[in-house]
C-alpha cells in the first residue's frame, strides 16, 4: 500500500501546526488507498546542513540516517506548513536539504496556515520541490489566522476546507501511485532505503517497522536456533530477544553490495549488532557476514530471505566471532 508522510515543518515553541497537522491526519486515516504517518520535525533535529550533497543516499551523520530512512519509507508527502516572513521555516528547509535521492519520484501537497493562509511560503516550497524531482500537485489548502483560527491561536477550521484536503490527499495518493514505477526503476537505491528502514527500525526498536522491510513468508537462517525461521512473525520474535537484552541497540552495515534483475535483487555485506546491554554494558557485538534476498512487491521491496553466518574453525568446530571487515 502507497505510504504518505504527513511532514510537520514547524519546530519553534507556540507552534500552531501541531493542531494543523493532526487535523490532517485525522481526515487522512479514514482513507483506504493509502496509510499516512504524521511526520515531526521535532523527533529529527538535525544539525545545520553539514552533510555532503546527498546524491549517493550515503551519509555520514546518524541523524541524518535516520531522517534519510524516515523519507525513504514514504512514497509522497502532504507539508504542513507556517509561512515566516514570506518564506519557508528554516528548520523544513534544512530538511529538505539533508537529503536529496529519497525524495525523488514522489508527490507532494501542502497544507499551509498564516496570515496570508501560508500561500507564499508554498509558492516556495513548490521551487524546491522541482529542484529535489518531487512532483508538487496542483491543490492545496489555505487556512488564514483570520478566519480558521479562533483568536489567531485555535485551530477552527470550516467545513467548508474539508473537501479542499481531501482533493490534496486525492491527487497525493494518485500521483504517487502513478509514479511508483519510477521509483521501483532504481532498484538499488530503493533497496538501500529499506536496509536504512530496517536499521532505524532496529535503534528505535520498532517491531512493525522492522515488519514492513519483510514478506509475510520470510525464510531467516539467523545465528541463533533454529536451523530457519520461518515467516515475519518468528524473524520479529528474533529480534524482540535483542531488544530484550539491549538497552540501546545500534545496528551497522558495511561493504554492502546490491545487484537487482527483474523483481527479484541479492544483497550481501557485513552487519554488527551493538550497544547498550540491560547492565549497562557497552559491547561492540560481532560481525557476521549478511545476505539478503529481496522481492519487489509492487508496492516496494521487501526480504524474503536472509542469512547471517560467522566462519568457524572446521578443526575444532568453534565459531569465529572476533573477525573484523
Amino acid at each position: 500500500m502507497i505510504e504518505i508522510g504527513i511532514v510537520l515543518g514547524s519546530t519553534r515553541p507556540g507552534r500552531l501546526g501541531d493542531q494543523v497537522a493532526r487535523w490532517v491526519h485525522e481526515r487522512a486515516s479514514r482513507r483506504a488507498d493509502a496509510r499516512f504517518t504524521l511526520i515531526d520535525l521535532r523527533d529529527h533535529p538535525l544539525p545545520h546542513l553539514e552533510e555532503p550533497p546527498g546524491f549517493s543516499g550515503r551519509y555520514e551523520d546518524d541523524r541524518t540516517r535516520a531522517w534519510a530512512a524516515t523519507v525513504a519509507a514514504c512514497d509522497g508527502f502532504v507539508f504542513v506548513t507556517p509561512e515566516y516572513n514570506h518564506s519557508v521555516p528554516g528548520v523544513l528547509k534544512n530538511a529538505m536539504d539533508h537529503v536529496h535521492v529519497e525524495w525523488t519520484t514522489k508527490a507532494a501537497g501542502f497544507v499551509s496556515y498564516g496570515g496570508a493562509g501560508g500561500a507564499r511560503s508554498v509558492e516556495q516550497l513548490r521551487l524546491i520541490c522541482g529542484a529535489l524531482q518531487l512532483a508538487d500537485v496542483a491543490p492545496q489548502v489555505t487556512l488564514p489566522l483570520a478566519t480558521e483560527f479562533e483568536d489567531r491561536a485555535v485551530f477552527a477550521p470550516g467545513a467548508y476546507q474539508l473537501p479542499a484536503l481531501d482533493l490534496v490527499l486525492d491527487h497525493v495518493v494518485a500521483w504517487s501511485t502513478a509514479l511508483a514505477p519510477l521509483r521501483r526503476g532504481d532498484a538499488e537505491a530503493a533497496i538501500r532505503g529499506r536496509l536504512d528502514a530496517m536499521v532505524e527500525g532496529l535503534r528505535v526498536k520498532d517491531l512493525e517497522a522492522l515488519r514492513r522491510c519483510y514478506a509475510p513468508d520470510v525464510v531467516s537462517f539467523d545465528v541463533e536456533p533454529p536451523l530457519q525461521h520461518v515467516g515475519v512473525d518468528a524473524k520479529l520474535e528474533n529480534w524482540a530477544k535483542v531488544f530484550t537484552i539491549f538497552e540501546k541497540v545500534d545496528y551497522e552495515l558495511r561493504d554492502l553490495t546490491v545487484t537487482a534483475s527483474g523483481g527479484l535483487a541479492v544483497g550481501h555485506g557485513f552487519g554488527r549488532v551493538s550497544g547498550t546491554l540491560k547492565n549497562g554494558v557497552t559491547t561492540d557485538g560481532m560481525w557476521v557476514r549478511g545476505t539478503f534476498v529481496f522481492r519487489d512487491t509492487g508496492d516496494g521491496w521487501v526480504i524474503v530471505h536472509d542469512q547471517a553466518s560467522v566462519p568457524f574453525d572446521v578443526a575444532t568446530g568453534r565459531g569465529l566471532a572476533d573477525l573484523e571487515p
